[in-house]
């Protein structure tokens, strides 16, 4: 089937920058927001929630892994979800997802842009009531993160080709702007990027996972800088093990998750060698304090913390103190 790949992004989402106070705390006790009844694909269970992204009145929308759907949960109702793309089985069909890892929303169009990894492309679903299927935005993509700055410019991990591309209007291939240099530890090098995050100056972040880091490429840069982690793959405040979803605030702090330690750190603009723990931490489990294996990260308006807790099947909500 002949694909047509030039996309048009005529107005994106509205590029929300979070205001963090620098000695903010988050209470230690999650609040379950969606899933937390067991894995499953009923309307209020999740089955391994990978990325997630929560739109400006505390709606979050989740890419539900193994359900092969992308699944939305209301503020104030934690009791069902609605499927919102997906959902009709593991498959390439216009109508399908298979293993989706990241969504982000695009406000003006009232759409959803999704990583649909098993698939190798990356998908726009109309949220408008009634649809039915999405359209093909770029295949041929082992994509695993997207970002969206506010000049309409999307931004996809690939984590086959190690390498981080931008794609503006009619674009097929894409600009590297990370990477792209083969599968290494070099600053010019990742191993299976992640997650991703632009700030106001384009400068791109991606969470290198296999290197236990995360790097910052400058706009334009041929190299990228270790704004976290790179000391080794343990528990220690100067480690990482296995970053996934990475947040930046307006102040420049970096918040990560830590996967492999079940929890999230923050690391503070100018302070590359140590970071802090701001939950999780308490050894893997399935307490309100603790996260099993974490993934996905966001932030609402106000600051409280969302954290798709992909072992125990659910998504948690830190409210900022």
């Amino acid at each position: 089937m002949a694909v047509n790949h030039i996309f048009r992004f005529p107005s994106v989402i509205r590029f929300i920058f979070v205001n963090i106070p620098a000695n903010a705390k988050w209470a230690q006790n999650g609040v379950t927001v969606a899933g937390g009844k067991g894995e499953g694909d009923a309307t209020n269970q999740l089955n391994w929630p990978y990325g997630l992204f929560v739109d400006d009145d505390q709606t979050v929308v989740i890419a539900d892994r193994y359900n092969h759907r992308i699944m939305q949960w209301k503020n104030g109702d934690t009791t069902n979800g609605q499927v919102v793309a997906g959902g009709n089985g593991e498959g390439n069909g216009l109508n399908q997802l298979n293993g989706p890892r990241g969504v982000v929303i695009d406000k003006e169009t009232n759409s959803l842009i999704i990583c649909d990894r098993g698939n190798q492309r990356v998908v726009r679903w109309s949220r408008r009531s009634g649809t039915t299927q999405g359209e093909i935005l770029i295949d041929n993509i082992y994509c695993w993160g997207l970002a969206m700055d506010e000049q309409r410019y999307l931004y996809v991990s690939d984590a086959r080709k190690q390498e981080v591309r931008r794609y503006q209007l009619g674009e097929m291939n894409g600009t590297l702007v990370a990477a792209g240099n083969g599968q290494g530890g070099g600053l010019n090098q990742l191993n299976r990027p992640t997650y991703l995050f632009v700030d106001r100056d384009h400068s791109v972040y991606v969470s290198d996972w296999n290197n236990h880091r995360v790097m910052k490429w400058v706009e334009d840069s041929k190299e990228g800088i270790v704004v976290a982690g790179g000391q080794g793959n343990v528990n220690a405040p100067t480690q990482l093990n296995h970053p996934h979803g990475i947040f930046v605030d307006t102040l420049g702090t970096l918040y990560v998750v830590d996967e492999f330690n079940h929890r999230v750190m923050r690391w503070t603009q100018g302070d590359k060698k140590q970071g802090t723990v701001i939950v999780g931490g308490n050894g893997y489990g399935a307490g309100a304090n603790q996260l099993k294996y974490p993934r996905g990260l966001s932030f609402d308006r106000y600051g409280n913390l969302y954290v798709a807790d992909y072992n125990n099947h659910r998504v948690q909500r830190f409210s900022i103190e």
